[in-house]
């Protein structure tokens, strides 16, 4: 059963049409705002949701990608479409390591097969992925909790931040860094979380949308706020999600992540990183690997909200020719990183943490 509530009703992110010519996905470029389902029928549709955030998030990206192989599928089988359908998918959003992880899942799964056989089994894997997430994100949260217990009763209230949008809306439930305080918040624990807004997409209201269908309480602050809060001794812990996680521990997560975990291990706060398996790239030995996606200048210079009348619109805040810089993620290293939150447990943001994890990915 699905955790995410909207108005109540149990649903999931991302979902298969009934009559199996698509999937439906919410479409997060009109929240806060409004609530609405967005149709992905073709190979351009699920190319389209990525590239424009109507889906965010490293987890839900992947997940949407495998749906979009199985939407190329279902048009055509044959080897020249398949391969076609990876390219473009993997060219929508190079940092998070979600994407590419889910193709090369779809490509070895089909590439097998003959060109009749591939449109059911994509369908097939695309939806044992997303089930997957959903599984790996509960236990991220039950992990998760074990570490926000031991925080709890220090004070009359657990004060945990965030960064960005790592809830249900980043992955297909539950969510990443959002997991743990879901639980906790479940189990019964008094837990208010700090909010910061993540300009310039603004995927913190994002978060605090999602916290109050829950019914978590929470408060909104400037990116620029957080280190005061945390110097000043108002936060228990710091948890994000990540885009991508390197062998070594080092982790790239929506900008401002770093500053974040700055200013934590100033303040002596713990900084934790909650990411599924299909996050951690055991290919990048570190930082210095992971490609920094750098995105439209527009998405600063122009302001997306509603008037004062309620009416939605745009709002220019800088001139056409104002030189602009729009780096989609920075990258904090595994130092800064108190622990790492997957689906098998916590470890240090380390490889010899992350091999104890998954040994699996020991090679000789």
């Amino acid at each position: 059963m699905a955790t995410m509530r909207v108005d109540g009703t149990p649903t999931r992110t991302i979902r298969p049409l009934a009559n199996g010519d698509g999937v439906e996905i919410i479409d997060q470029t009109a929240l806060p705002h409004a609530y609405r389902w967005l149709r992905l029928l073709s190979l351009k549709d699920a190319a389209r949701a990525i590239s424009s955030m109507q889906v965010r998030g490293a987890p839900l990206i992947g997940v949407t990608a495998a749906y979009g192989v199985a939407l190329a599928m279902a048009r055509s089988g044959d080897d020249a479409t398949l391969l076609s359908a990876i390219d473009t998918l993997a060219a929508t959003r190079p940092t998070a390591v979600n994407l590419c992880w889910a193709l090369a899942r779809m490509q070895r799964c089909l590439r097998p097969l003959v060109p009749s056989q591939r449109a059911a089994a994509a369908w097939q894997e695309s939806a044992r992925i997303a089930d997957e997430d959903l599984a790996q994100c509960r236990q991220i949260g039950s992990h998760g909790l074990q570490l926000l217990r031991s925080h709890a009763g220090r004070k009359a209230r657990l004060e945990i931040m965030t960064h960005c949008n790592a809830g249900w809306l980043a992955t297909v439930d539950h969510g990443t860094a959002l997991a743990p305080v879901y639980a906790a918040f479940d189990a019964g624990i008094d837990v208010h979380v700090w909010v910061s807004e993540t300009r310039p997409r603004n995927q913190g209201l994002l978060t605090a949308w999602e916290l109050a269908q829950h019914g978590v309480p929470h408060t909104l602050i400037a990116d620029s706020a957080a280190g005061l809060l945390l110097a000043r001794g108002d936060i228990d812990a710091v948890i994000v999600g990540a885009d991508r996680i390197a062998a070594n521990g080092d982790v790239a997560n929506k900008i401002g992540t770093y500053l974040k975990a700055l200013a934590a291990r100033a303040a002596d706060v713990p900084f934790y990183v909650a990411a599924p398996r299909s996050t951690i790239d055991f290919t990048c030995p570190n930082a210095a690997g992971i490609p920094i996606e750098e995105r439209n200048a527009d998405e600063f210079r122009v302001v997306h909200g509603r008037n004062l009348a309620g009416v939605a619109g745009q709002l220019r805040q800088l001139p056409d020719g104002e030189a602009v810089a729009n780096p989609a993620f920075d990258l904090t290293p595994a130092k800064l990183v108190s622990q790492l939150i997957s689906e098998r447990g916590c470890c240090p943001a380390s490889a010899e943490g992350l091999l104890a994890l998954y040994p699996e990915e020991r090679h000789a």
